[in-house]
């Protein structure tokens, strides 16, 4: 999952972004306003943390542009901004949520996938398909009943799928879901990850929409294993 980080202290932001990565999220990081709106314009993210003392322009007016632009990509506010009239003007300019540094990271993690799964319009965490399950906050995959042991970046890609199981995802999708920022692509990289998910779980549950994308397959409850496939 991709978010943005928007936060001009080096110290804060590097440990920001060695955590979210840990955590499993794909993370782009900016250090000022400006650059904080062309990542915006150019970039679909899940979620963007937000400093608002930044260089070149206030994260309030970046936040309000936002909003007044019609974006509805849930931002939570990181700030020293401590007083009652900061938050009530934080949320009032269009934040979903906000914290106060100093934090610690387990709670910026809850309060993250608190706001992913209002946007997704769950009430939990785990996500079900078949006989397939998933759990963002462990980072455990079940299959059938059995644990299933995934590569960052192939559970990565599973829970994008998981969380649009209806939808087809483009490759260049699944690339932006999986890539930030500086990080090199091979031009096979999604088929590969597609390739062993195959394998780890079932030949049939993910579908290859031909010159479209990939979508999670109707059936997904045969044993563990087999020959990875390319459906049509």
């Amino acid at each position: 999952m991709r978010v943005l980080l928007v936060e001009d202290d080096a110290m804060i932001g590097e440990s920001l972004r060695k955590g979210l990565r840990l955590a499993g999220f794909t993370v782009d990081w900016v250090r000022d306003g400006r650059g904080a709106e062309l990542a915006v314009e150019t970039t679909d993210y899940a979620l963007v943390l937000l400093d608002l003392g930044l260089p070149k322009k206030d994260g309030l007016s970046v936040l309000r542009g936002w909003r007044q632009r019609g974006s509805t990509v849930p931002v939570l506010v990181l700030t020293a901004r401590d007083a009652v009239p900061d938050r009530v003007m934080g949320l009032d300019s269009g934040a979903d949520d906000y914290l106060v540094k100093p934090f610690d990271l387990s709670e910026l993690l809850a309060r993250m996938r608190a706001l992913l799964r209002r946007r997704a319009g769950r009430a939990r965490d785990l996500l079900e398909t078949g006989a397939l399950r998933l759990d963002p906050v462990a980072r455990s995959v079940e299959y059938c009943g059995q644990p299933v042991a995934l590569s960052s970046r192939e559970f990565a890609l599973l829970h994008a799928l998981m969380e649009t199981p209806d939808a087809v995802l483009s490759r260049e999708q699944l690339e932006d879901r999986l890539y930030g920022w500086g990080e090199e692509v091979e031009s096979n990289a999604v088929e590969v990850h597609i390739h062993n998910l195959r394998r780890k779980l079932n030949p049939q549950l993910i579908r290859t929409v031909r010159g479209v994308g990939y979508r999670l397959g109707s059936n997904n409850s045969s044993p563990i294993g087999g020959a990875a496939s390319e459906m049509a």
